[in-house]
């Protein structure tokens, strides 16, 4: 296993600055991503699709293609986090939010009205004059939180 690993050293050089290329893409994209979110994205029952607007069909599916890839790399940072340094949870929120696929809004949802993590996405808002997110009022204990950190 040693000679695998000292072996395995030469193919697998490019890991690390993979890896402190993501930490610090995810630290830099997080709180755009955050801001960028409408306030009442959480207030529907159900989320719409990835809309085609009057764009050509190629582009549509160019646009959803590196939008979930995009949210591919971020949720795999927001994994990694879990165990190294960072923002584990909220990465995995912002990576969701970029994916399509069934379920994926009542998952988001659940991550969010975690306390710890709805106040800091409300923080990172607040920190950016956005206002916090509004959330269903049937959800009490989250919903004060965020008007915890309104001003």
């Amino acid at each position: 296993m040693f000679e695998w690993l000292t072996d395995g050293a030469v193919d697998l050089w490019w890991v690390f600055p993979l890896s402190v290329l993501s930490f610090f893409g995810t630290i830099a994209l997080l709180p755009i991503i955050v801001t960028r979110m409408p306030p009442d994205y959480f207030m529907k029952e159900r989320r719409n699709p990835f809309a085609r607007t009057q764009r050509h069909w190629l582009v549509h599916w160019l646009l959803v293609l590196t939008k979930n890839v995009l949210g591919v790399v971020i949720l795999t940072a927001g994994l990694a986090m879990l165990v190294l340094p960072g923002q584990g949870m909220l990465t995995i929120l912002i990576g969701l939010t970029l994916l399509d696929f069934p379920g994926k809004y009542y998952l988001e949802r659940r991550i969010v009205l975690q306390p710890a993590i709805l106040h800091s996405v409300n923080w990172i808002r607040l920190r950016a004059n956005h206002p916090p997110l509004q959330l269903p009022a049937a959800r009490g204990e989250a919903q004060a939180s965020a008007d915890h950190l309104s001003p």
